[in-house]
């Protein structure tokens, strides 16, 4: 052991505290289990779960039988009620996806079936008038009414899974990067970075590092490096709008390929925001482009003819911890536990995108149910 290092023995380690390390801290702690949270950056939330679109998803746009099919459903259930029950602030808006073309109209029509495949029960397809009814500056030739998605708090939430882990004995500690780490006989040692670097060893290891899984991953020794995916960064920039919202609900033109389009969201306060769009790219840069603004208006006015020039303005941007490339399908969660692996005790969150926020309380119990 290196010197001015300190020893640590504990049951689990989850490294990352973003909203889905918080959430699986938690069930782990409540489980009976002693937990450490370890965080690169300087709090909680500070990557992937503080740089998106809020939103609580219903289920729609995934795969049956996929893994983000099935989690954001039960997740947003678990969601709406632990919200309820903590008082962390959501608002179940509602969600209108517009078709703003007689092709999108098809692709809207299978939407529907896929979003009913996968249990969401609520959806309603509605022609042009029906749409306007709900939304009157709205441009469309059809659209799907989802009555269940909202939008959420996420550091409000966050702050009450952080909560209720430290309520159950949980610690977490920021400035700590995951140096490297080994498989031995009881489970892993850990080397700790940071200004007080200190060696941990635990039974179980709970990979939730967002966009450094894959590298996080990587730096085990003992996992075979077959079972670590390429990691793709997806850059998506927001523009704020200026005046009063257009619109009281949600609004997603028809997906696209790598993300769910430009589409208007609204914060709690009932402010506008657009995005995010796609920018795949090699390096973290969290700067938002002004010039991106001209793809935003040509974006936004298939559904909203109306939106004034030069009412965009840069605001923020996220990036998506993609394990699929440009041009390849979309890949599924992956929670590779012993059986993917044949690590005791570890497991890795790879892919953990949208919608990561909504099904965290789920995510966090199938980890549980893995260990």
């Amino acid at each position: 052991m290196a010197a001015g290092t300190v020893s640590v023995d504990i049951d689990a380690v989850v490294v990352g505290a973003g909203v889905v390390g918080l959430a699986v801290a938690r069930a782990l702690a409540m489980s009976g289990r002693e937990v450490i949270v370890v965080e690169a950056g300087e709090g909680i939330g500070v990557g992937v779960s503080s740089r998106n679109s809020e939103v609580i998803h219903a289920g729609i746009y995934y795969p049956g039988g996929s893994l983000k099919a099935q989690l954001c459903v039960e997740g947003k259930q678990r969601l709406y009620a632990y919200c309820e029950e903590r008082g962390v602030s959501y608002q179940r808006l509602g969600k209108l996806i517009v078709a703003t073309d007689e092709a999108q109209k098809l692709s809207l029509g299978k939407l529907l079936e896929q979003g009913r495949q996968n249990g969401v029960e609520d959806l309603q397809w509605l022609d042009a008038e029906q749409a306007r009814a709900l939304e009157p500056k709205l441009s469309c030739v059809a659209a799907l009414w989802s009555p269940s998605t909202g939008i959420v708090d996420s550091h409000g939430l966050m702050l009450a899974l952080q909560g209720d882990a430290e309520a159950h004995g949980a610690s977490l500690v920021f400035h700590t990067p995951l140096v490297s780490g080994r498989c031995i006989e009881q489970g892993f040692e850990l080397q700790m970075g940071g200004a007080e670097p200190m060696t941990l060893t635990c039974r179980e290891l709970i990979n939730c590092a967002g966009l450094s899984a894959p590298e996080v991953a990587g730096r085990i020794e003992g996992l075979p490096a077959r079972h670590v995916p390429t990691a793709y960064l997806c850059k998506g920039s927001y523009f704020s709008f200026s005046g009063r919202a257009p619109f009281r609900h949600l609004v997603y033109p028809a997906p696209e390929s790598a993300g769910l389009g430009v589409h208007m969201t609204l914060d709690l306060g009932g402010q506008a925001r657009f995005g995010p769009d796609v920018e795949w790219v090699s390096g973290i840069d969290y700067r938002v482009d002004p010039a991106r603004a001209d793809g935003f208006y040509a974006a936004i006015r298939r559904y909203w003819p109306g939106l004034p020039d030069n009412s965009l303005q840069p605001a923020y941007s996220g990036i998506r911890p993609k394990i699929s490339g440009p041009g390849e399908p979309a890949a599924d969660f992956r929670i590779d536990g012993p059986a993917e692996h044949g690590v005791p005790g570890l497991i890795n969150l790879f892919g953990i995108e949208s919608p990561g926020l909504t099904s965290c309380l789920a995510l966090a119990d199938r980890v549980t149910r893995t260990l």
